[in-house]
């Protein structure tokens, strides 16, 4: 079926460079950095939120495994923006192609390209602004995004598998296709590809020193410095925003439900074996730094209570309100001796927006989800 449309005005690009080979060459960067930033994101989203099946068996080692993939997963992100602008700057003229339309086919080929990249400045834009914690839309990001990533990458399979005749035809200096373009535009070509390399490698080295304590010196445009902050360590949600303050807490106990319950005072939790650890906290907006924690053991606290070696946990924050002021800790965490119920942080008291009196640290795990405020540990 093709579709006959009236002749429109033309339109000229003076401009060269808008041509199959600088498209192909700026999008097998774009493809990786967004498989990256795919695979590292779903893995954070079922870390976050893992489904009953998969609780009890997500590794609690390597301690350092969330702060490299979240890392890994807000640098690709951010080296992502330009190579995405890069190549809307190749293809564009396109968009002036006419007819617009040619067939039923090419029709189906332009609903696939816009899709993949309304999805992919949509990622791009609320990541970046989850980054600094700003949030300008009425829907939850959370499940958005993560919905989105999926449209995203199903959108870039179907795209490279549409065009990979003409991908193969340029996907080097010497395939055919790149040959037969002007031999006068490679030196352009390759200063166009190292300005945009360039570009990648400014924007990742000034903002990944968040989660890269080797990069710190370098970092300009990060959201979150873990250079500074209260104890040595930055704070994302404060006791304010929580609503806890020193008068409600006054009368704490932490109290833990099981076959065997009971409720201990602060003295009583500073007079168990305290254990000391280092471990980082990673956000889920990119930073990350290492700490060092003393505590007792969520383990033996479980195990006072009557629980089994094979025993998860439930800790609840006596925050008024927050989406994680329940938190599942699966069986992996719970029985993992360096997750502890700090008490101190680098070798103080944790202060109130750290947490205190008492707060959960893990390993190889979400920021969120290292509860502060804990006012109960249920055996589940």
């Amino acid at each position: 079926m093709r579709f006959t449309l009236p002749p429109g005005p033309p339109v000229t690009f003076k401009a060269r460079l808008h041509d199959a080979r600088t498209a192909t060459a700026i999008g097998r960067w774009l493809g990786a950095a967004v498989v990256v930033c795919f695979a590292t994101g779903v893995l954070s989203h079922y870390l976050q939120h893992p489904p009953g099946w998969l609780a009890d068996r997500l590794p609690s080692r390597p301690y350092w495994g969330y702060r490299l993939t979240q890392g890994l997963h807000v640098a690709s992100g951010t080296a992502a923006v330009p190579l995405l602008l890069a190549k809307l700057w190749a293809v564009y003229p396109r968009l002036f192609a006419w007819p617009p339309v040619r067939s039923l086919r090419h029709a189906l080929e332009r609903i696939s390209v816009a899709v993949l990249v309304a999805a992919a400045l949509f990622e791009l834009f609320t990541g970046l602004l989850n980054t600094f914690q700003w949030y300008p839309w009425p829907f939850n990001f959370v499940p958005v995004h993560y919905a989105v990533a999926w449209l995203l990458l199903g959108s870039l399979l179907l795209h490279v598998a549409v065009r990979w005749p003409q991908i193969r035809d340029h996907f080097t200096r010497r395939s055919p296709g790149t040959l037969a373009l002007p031999a006068a535009d490679g030196p352009d070509r390759r200063q166009l590809l190292l300005g945009v390399t360039a570009a990648v490698g400014a924007v990742t080295l000034t903002t990944a020193g968040q989660s890269v304590t080797a990069l710190g010196a370098l970092e300009l445009f990060g959201p979150r410095s873990p250079a500074h902050g209260e104890q040595g360590l930055p704070v994302n949600r404060t006791a304010a925003a929580a609503r806890v303050t020193r008068a409600s807490l006054a009368d704490w106990r932490l109290t833990v439900h099981g076959p065997r319950p009971y409720a201990l005072t602060l003295a009583e939790l500073r007079a168990m074996p305290q254990y000391e650890v280092t471990l980082p906290i990673a956000c889920v907006e990119g930073w990350s730094k290492s700490a060092n924690w003393t505590g007792v053991r969520v383990r033996d606290l479980l195990e006072r209570a009557g629980a089994g070696p094979d025993a998860r946990a439930r800790v609840v924050s006596v925050e008024a309100a927050g989406a994680y002021r329940v938190m599942e800790m699966g069986r992996s965490y719970a029985q993992d001796p360096l997750t502890l119920l700090a008490l101190r942080l680098n070798g103080e008291v944790l202060s109130l927006d750290h947490g205190y009196p008492a707060r959960i640290i893990a390993p190889n795990r979400p920021g969120v989800l290292q509860t502060k405020w804990v006012g109960r540990l249920e055996v589940a």
